[in-house]
C-alpha cells in the first residue's frame, strides 16, 4: 500500500486546515490509519487515529477539541481536519496504515505497516 499525504501549507495561527492521505495499490478500509507529526529538532508524536471500524478514533491532548480525524472508504482517503491552529501544530504530519486491533496502543509507531511520505504545516503567529 502506498500513501500519499497532501495539503499542507502555510497558515496563521486561529485558521483551519485540511490533510489528506490517498491510498493506492491497497484497501484502505482494511486499515486503520494514524496521523503523526514531527517538528524540527523533535520526535515524530502521535497525533489522531481511526479504527477501520470509521467509528472509534482517538487524539493526542494537545489536539483534541481542534483536530478531527475522518475517512472516505470509497475514496480510499483519510483526513485529518485542523481548526484553530497554533504555531505548536507546525511540523511535518504524516499518514500511516496498521492492522492493529482496536485495543491496540495505536499511539505506538511500529505498528503501523505503511507510511506517506509527509507533508509540511506552518503556523504562523
Amino acid at each position: 500500500v502506498q500513501l500519499q499525504a497532501s495539503g499542507g501549507g502555510l497558515v496563521r495561527a486561529g485558521d483551519s486546515l485540511r490533510l489528506s492521505c490517498a491510498a493506492s495499490g491497497g484497501t484502505l478500509s482494511s486499515y486503520s490509519m494514524g496521523w503523526f507529526r514531527q517538528a524540527a529538532g523533535k520526535e515524530r508524536e502521535f497525533v489522531a487515529f481511526i479504527h477501520r471500524n470509521s467509528v472509534s478514533t482517538s487524539y493526542a491532548d494537545s489536539v483534541k477539541g481542534r483536530f478531527t480525524i475522518s475517512r472516505a472508504n470509497a475514496k480510499n482517503t483519510v483526513y485529518l481536519e485542523m481548526n484553530n491552529m497554533k504555531p505548536a501544530d507546525t511540523a511535518v504530519y504524516y499518514c500511516a496504515a496498521s492492522r492493529m486491533i482496536l485495543s491496540a496502543p495505536h499511539w505506538e509507531e511500529g505498528r503501523y505497516l505503511y507510511w506517506g511520505q509527509g507533508t509540511q504545516v506552518t503556523v504562523s503567529s
